[in-house]
C-alpha cells in the first residue's frame, strides 16, 4: 500500500482485495480510472453518510492508498471521519455493496449506510 498527502500511517484507511477487485470491475466496464473515492457528507439517519463514486483523478489534497492495482481517495475532511476504517465489498441474501467499517462511528443506521460520532 502507498499514499500521497504527507506519506500519512498506512492505517489511516484499507481497502480490501474484494472491494479493489469489485472497484476494478465496475471501472474496466465504464472505461474508467481504478479510483475509488470515498466522501463523508452530512445526512443519511444517522448525521453522516458515506459517499463513493470513480474518480477520474487524484486530487492534491487526498490521501490514496493502493491495493491491487485500485486507489482508493479519501479527502483530508472526511479522512477525520473515517481514520482506520476498512472498506470492503459485501455480498449477501439482501444485496451487494460497499461497506465502511470504522472504528470512529459511535452508532449507525440499520442500513449500514450512515453513521454518527
Amino acid at each position: 500500500m502507498t499514499q500521497t498527502a504527507d506519506q500519512k500511517s498506512e492505517q489511516d484507511i484499507i481497502l480490501t482485495p474484494n472491494a479493489a477487485k469489485r472497484v476494478a470491475a465496475i471501472a474496466e466496464k465504464q472505461e474508467k480510472p481504478a479510483i475509488l473515492r470515498l466522501a463523508v457528507e452530512g445526512g443519511g439517519c444517522s448525521g453522516f453518510q458515506y459517499r463513493f463514486g470513480l474518480a477520474e483523478e487524484i486530487e492534491s489534497d487526498d490521501i490514496a492508498v493502493n491495493e491491487s492495482g485500485v486507489t482508493l481517495v479519501v479527502d483530508e475532511i472526511s479522512l477525520d471521519l473515517v481514520r482506520g476504517s476498512a472498506v470492503d465489498f459485501v455480498e449477501s441474501l439482501g444485496g451487494s455493496a460497499f461497506q465502511v467499517t470504522n472504528p470512529n462511528a459511535a452508532s449507525g443506521c440499520g442500513c449500514g449506510s450512515s453513521f454518527s460520532v
